[in-house]
C-alpha cells in the first residue's frame, strides 16, 4: 500500500485507479492528470462562439456550460447538442480546457447550440449519479421546447430564442460515450418533456467493458486492466458488477438495443485503442443486428490511441474525426 509521509501523519492510498485516481485513508481524493479549467467567454477569438455557465438544478446542485455559435440572419434557430464529457466518471469537467476547446470547435463547425453537462464524480458520488445528472440535463433542455422566460423552470434565453427542438442530439467521448448509450436507452422507454425526441446520438471511443476479454483485450491480467478496475471503484454496488448492462450492453439479460431512443447514431474507434476498440466494434455490430430501426455508422482511425483528437484537435487526424462528428450533426 502506497503512502505519503506528512509532517504530522502518514496518508495511505486505500483505493486507486492507476494514472487516474488516488483515494486516501483520510477521505481525501487526488485526481491525477486533471486538465486545467478554462473560463467561458463571449465571442471566442478563434471560432466566434460565445459560452457561459449556468445552474440548471438546485437539488442536487448541477451546472452546465452553454455554447452559442455566431449566428447570421438565417440562423434564428439551430440544432441542440447535449454533450457529456469524458474522464472515467471520476475526473475532468465540462469546464476543462480541452473539452472547452472541443465544444467551441464543434459548435462553430456544426452550427449547433451545445449544453455541456457537468455531472457529479465518483468516488464522492458513485454511479448512477452521473447517469441521473446527464438525464436531468437533457430533460432540462427539453423543457424549453415550450418554455418562455417567465415559466417556472430555471429557464435559459439561449435555448428559448435559438434552440431548434426538432433537431436535438446527444454526444460524448469515452465515459461520456457510455453515458450517451445509457441516456439513449432510457429515452427509448421514458418520454422527454414536451414530446421532444433525440434525432441523433454520437459516441467517440465509448467506455464499455465486461467479465470476459474480447478481441485484442489482454487475457492474462484482464481483471487488472484499467476499464475493469475503474468500474469497480466508480460503481461498487452495480448489480451484476462488470456485466451490468450500463457498462456491458451485450451482457446476457441486457435490454434489447432495438429500444435505443434515437433515429441515427455515429460511433468512432481508434485503431490502437486496446482497451475499447474491439468491444465498441462488437457494440456497433450488435446495434445493427438488434432490429433497431435507425441508421448507424462506424468510423475508425488507424494508428491512433484513445481520444487522440481531444488533445490534438488541429492535426489532420483530429480534424478528420471532428469533421465526421460535425457532418453527422449537420445532416
Amino acid at each position: 500500500m502506497a503512502s505519503i509521509e506528512g509532517t504530522n501523519s502518514m496518508k495511505q492510498i486505500v483505493l486507486q485507479i492507476p494514472t487516474f485516481l488516488n483515494v486516501y485513508n483520510d477521505g481525501s481524493t487526488e485526481r491525477l492528470g486533471n486538465m486545467p479549467r478554462a473560463p467561458p467567454c463571449l465571442n471566442d477569438p478563434e471560432t466566434g462562439v460565445s459560452s457561459k455557465d449556468i445552474v440548471f438544478s438546485i437539488n442536487p446542485l448541477l451546472s452546465a456550460r452553454l455554447y452559442l455559435p455566431k449566428l447570421n440572419a438565417n440562423d434564428q434557430k439551430v440544432p441542440i447538442l447535449v454533450y457529456f464529457h469524458g474522464g472515467g466518471f471520476c475526473r475532468e469537467s465540462a469546464f476543462s480546457e480541452h473539452h472547452h476547446e472541443y465544444c467551441n470547435i464543434v459548435a462553430s463547425q456544426a452550427n449547433v447550440l451545445i449544453v455541456s453537462v457537468e455531472h457529479r464524480k465518483a468516488p464522492e458520488h458513485y454511479l448512477p449519479a452521473a447517469y441521473e445528472d446527464c438525464w436531468a440535463g437533457l430533460k432540462w433542455a427539453a423543457t424549453h421546447a415550450k418554455a418562455t422566460q417567465n415559466s417556472h423552470i430555471i429557464s435559459e434565453p439561449w435555448l428559448i430564442d435559438h434552440g431548434d427542438f426538432s433537431k436535438i442530439f446527444i454526444g460524448g467521448d469515452s465515459s461520456g460515450g457510455n453515458i450517451v448509450h445509457n441516456v439513449a436507452m432510457r429515452a427509448g422507454v421514458e418520454p422527454l418533456p414536451n414530446g421532444v425526441k433525440i434525432i441523433g446520438a454520437y459516441m467517440n471511443h465509448p467506455y464499455f467493458c465486461g467479465s470476459k476479454p474480447v478481441g485484442s483485450e489482454p487475457i492474462e491480467g484482464f481483471e487488472k486492466s484499467l476499464p475493469y478496475m475503474a468500474w469497480g471503484i466508480v460503481y461498487p454496488d452495480a448489480p451484476g458488477g462488470i456485466d451490468n448492462p450500463m457498462v456491458n450492453p451485450m451482457a446476457p439479460g441486457a435490454p434489447s438495443l432495438a429500444t435505443l431512443g434515437c433515429s441515427k447514431m455515429f460511433i468512432s474507434v481508434a485503431g490502437d485503442d486496446v482497451s475499447f476498440r474491439d468491444r465498441t466494434v462488437l457494440y456497433y455490430e450488435a446495434v445493427r443486428a438488434s432490429g433497431w430501426k435507425g441508421q448507424v455508422q462506424l468510423f475508425e482511425e488507424k494508428g491512433e490511441q484513445h481520444v487522440y483528437y481531444m488533445f490534438h484537435p488541429h492535426t489532420d487526424k483530429g480534424k478528420r474525426l471532428i469533421k465526421h462528428v460535425t457532418d453527422f450533426l449537420r445532416q
